[in-house]
């Protein structure tokens, strides 16, 4: 990974003399702080920010949520953000300098919304395809990771706005994992999962990390002394602050001394007034909260949010597009892994497009990582505005949920907030069905305390005649009315099994069906009344007025689509996993799509064989079919602007950029390490450090697509390798008829060896860029990290020595050139 441009003015881990003088504003405002102050300052406000100390020119520091976006202090449609591709798809375009783009977008749209810290990146790894918030990480290699990692955490700070590198660390599965042990032997610790953390801290310099909420051989993340204070601060030399996961801190001796410097949300946290007592009653050193609030001031200087402190960038990069970016990044992250007889770019003719999220996309995951874009481009809008008028014909064929959704499309709705008296105490607009305040994040007027109900009340304009079905989800009472017609009076109560996150992310639940005609208006209402009985994990009011247009007979819809393709000159199919399949809260059961798709994706390929398949979803799905197909194209979830990327790549007005950052198999039962589920408390990595491809290939196995691998439109030879002990440079030649762009990969794969190591690791990665006919050469650094292992007894790094192949690759399958060093 190249070290940091110290002459690059744009860059944020420069040093200057301007630190000193921000260490200096630091402490005197430390000076200043009593012990009540100082602990206030640590325990949060509210669900987003840190409190303003105005004695000591301290403002509010505002922190939100990302990575795709950043959502700001309202969770909220009325509040919208840009939203890239998810992070699975930005780390396909193996491209840290696109990642520090995105970040630098990033940062233009937090200083838009008062934001000084940005929740992201998340580099935990993909252990396994299980795990839900599999979309929301890199890769499953740690160095792909680090890389992309490095380029994001640069960017947004380029902006001169904070990041926290989440989840530090074992946080790679969702199931218990608030209480979860992850057993993790010191060397996979070390060569897997704290490695990307450790190459963003010494290559990108973060300003914040997140602990997460799981225990690590034992400890809690928040109370980790070793990993924290010894490996991070004391190896690594991280100098920012250290925030916990929302509701991560316990323990205020543990977590204080486990160098846990901010307890979120606030006001009611371990810290506060009790971190005070501790330190009163001596069981906590002031020099400990000391050492916190110096972490959160010079966080604070480095966004410009304390007086006397120059901020870290006076002046922010140039504004950025935000659609176009968000559009790059998708094209350019899509990874073509079949193309059959040049099925694309398309050819000329008519299409028949299929599949439900063809019209109804899902451009990104499920969970904290949700951002609410003001417009998104969808498959259908986007091939509609490419192809010539009558060329794309549209039939829904199969749909991958059958659940209902937050009511959206024809529907305008607002939410009207009471007291318990019936008075109104404010209203709010609802882009969708959707209600989601937390902390203070009410429609002015509103407190939570006063609150007692909340009406969404409005209009539904139907786009399809027949019988639709309407529902709730969420905890507590519910009156639910359509054209005049009470559908539903009751209440959802918790039962003594449920999570309190149900509220949260809970199942929604159909409470009646009405036969409604296209394009005549309809009232609709819900009321929801509160159940103050309810201990909310959070101060929040979440739930959401559900819809699902007529259902219709599968085999039909299947029909219908099938028909449409045999007449076609193509046909293009786009499947897709939901928000019950991929999303933060809970780990995937299985890789399978929903529904009937695979059953529409055959019925259409038999019919037509020049079929493309684009696959809608952010981490590997089985595809049974894929053989028998003429493309496949995985857009993942693409953002905003996902659909116009995909116009520009299916025409070819783009070629398909991306790379897999992670192995996709062809099923469940060949993935090598799979286990998501906790036995008595504790997750045992027992498969050390053989994850991912690492795992494949000490099985034996072959997957569906290798690691790195990915088509173009053009093609590349290697014409030759040179490398020494500190690099490889490879040449190209574009050897095909238009421009392109190549990923060079280099692994390393030792001759003999001593110890267990995998058969072969990425160590190295280059993009180039040529016309038809062009050579062009790269080179790049070879790590002495890359030739080292964490020696568990002697408890350092130990370089390897002897013999090693260096291999030149399109992908971890398709090597081009081997030269051999010896160490």
């Amino acid at each position: 990974m190249p070290e940091t441009n110290a002459t690059d003015p744009t860059d944020a881990t420069s040093p200057t003399s301007a630190d000193a003088v921000r260490e200096a504003a630091v402490e005197a405002a430390l000076a200043k702080l009593d012990l009540d102050t100082k602990a206030r300052l640590l325990a949060g406000q509210d669900m987003w920010s840190l409190p303003a100390l105005p004695e000591i020119g301290l403002a509010s520091l505002v922190m939100s949520d990302g990575p795709i976006g950043v959502r700001g202090v309202r969770w909220t449609a009325d509040d919208p953000s840009v939203a890239l591709p998810s992070p699975t798809a930005l780390a396909a375009t193996w491209d840290p300098e696109l990642a520090r783009r995105a970040g630098r977008l990033l940062a233009q749209e937090a200083r838009r919304k008062g934001v000084h810290v940005l929740l992201a990146p998340t580099v935990n790894l993909h252990r396994t395809p299980l795990g839900g918030r599999h979309f929301e990480a890199y890769s499953e290699d740690p160095y792909l990771t680090g890389a992309i990692g490095t380029g994001y955490v640069r960017g947004v700070q380029d902006g001169g706005v904070g990041t926290t590198v989440k989840h530090y660390v074992g946080n790679d599965a969702e199931t218990d994992r608030f209480t979860v042990d992850s057993r993790i032997a010191p060397r996979p610790l070390r060569e897997l999962y704290l490695a990307p953390f450790e190459a963003i801290v010494r290559n990108a310099h973060p300003w914040g990390i997140m602990t997460a909420y799981n225990r690590v051989n034992g400890t809690t993340m928040t109370e980790h002394r070793y990993l924290v204070n010894e490996v991070l601060r004391g190896e690594w030399g991280f100098d920012g602050y250290n925030v916990s996961d929302w509701m991560a801190a316990r323990d205020t001796k543990g977590d204080i001394e486990g160098g846990m410097d901010v307890a979120m949300p606030g006001p009611h946290t371990v810290y506060g007034a009790a971190l005070a007592a501790a330190v009163r009653t001596g069981d906590v050193e002031e020099s400990a909260v000391d050492a916190a609030v110096r972490n959160v001031l010079r966080l604070a200087a480095r966004v410009g949010a304390l007086e006397g402190a120059p901020p870290v960038v006076a002046e922010p990069p140039a504004a950025i597009d935000g659609d176009a970016l968000a559009r790059e990044v998708a094209r350019r992250g899509f990874v073509l892994v079949r193309n059959e007889d040049g099925a694309l770019p398309l050819r000329p003719g008519s299409v028949a497009l299929s599949g439900a999220a063809a019209r109804d996309a899902r451009v990104l995951g499920g969970g904290s990582a949700q951002v609410f874009p003001a417009h998104t481009v969808s498959p259908l809008d986007g091939l509609a505005a490419a192809l010539p008028e009558g060329a794309l014909t549209f039939h829904v064929g199969a749909d991958p949920s059958e659940e209902l959704a937050p009511a959206d499309q024809g529907f305008t709705l607002r939410a009207v907030c009471r007291d318990a008296d019936g008075t109104v105490l404010g209203e709010g607009t609802l882009p969708n069905g959707q209600v989601q305040w937390i902390g203070d994040d009410l429609p002015a007027g509103v407190t939570h305390e006063a609150l007692a109900s909340i009406e969404v009340i409005g209009s539904f304009t139907p786009r399809e005649t027949g019988e639709h079905s309407f529902g709730t989800r969420g905890l507590g009472a519910f009156a639910l009315a359509v054209a005049g017609e009470t559908l539903f009076e009751g209440v959802q109560a918790m039962g003594p099994e449920t999570d309190p996150f149900e509220a949260f992310f809970g199942s929604p639940v159909e409470r009646g069906r009405v036969a409604l005609t296209a394009g005549e208006t309809v009232e609709v209402s819900l009321l929801h009344t509160l159940d103050k009985e309810f201990a909310a994990p959070l101060p929040a009011v979440m739930f959401s007025f559900v819809h699902l247009g007529p259902r219709r007979d599968p085999d039909e819809l299947i029909a219908e689509a099938v028909e449409a393709a045999r007449a076609a000159d193509t046909a293009v199919v786009v499947v897709a996993t939901t928000e019950r399949v991929e999303s933060e809260g809970f780990d995937r059961k299985d890789l399978a799509l929903p529904g009937r798709q695979d059953d529409l994706v055959r019925a259409v390929a038999a019919a037509n064989p020049n079929t493309v398949v684009v696959v809608n979803a952010g981490s590997p799905v089985e595809m049974p079919w894929r053989e028998e197909v003429a493309a496949v194209l995985l857009s993942w979830f693409p953002g905003q602007e996902g659909g116009a990327a995909l116009a520009d790549v299916l025409t070819g007005a783009e070629e398909p950029g991306g790379r897999l950052p992670t192995t996709w198999p062809v099923a469940l039962a060949d993935v090598p390490v799979t286990e998501v589920t906790p036995t008595d408390g504790e997750l045992h990595y027992d498969e050390g450090v053989f994850i991912g491809y690492r795992a494949w290939d000490k099985a034996g196995a072959d997957p569906a697509y290798a690691f790195g691998h990915g088509l173009g439109y053009t093609t590349w030879t290697y014409d030759s390798l040179v490398v020494t002990p500190d690099s490889a440079t490879v040449r190209v030649t574009n050897t095909g008829a238009r421009p392109g762009r190549e990923t060079v990969q280099i692994y390393l794969a030792p001759v003999t060896d001593s110890v267990e190591r995998p058969a072969r690791w990425l160590a190295a990665f280059a993009s180039v860029e040529a016309g038809a006919g062009e050579t062009v050469e790269a080179t790049v650094e070879l790590p002495r990290r890359a030739f080292e292992i964490w020696d568990e007894e002697k408890n350092a790094w130990t370089l390897v020595t002897g013999g090693y192949q260096v291999l030149a690759a399109h992908s971890l399958a398709d090597a081009r050139l081997t030269a051999t060093l010896e160490l």
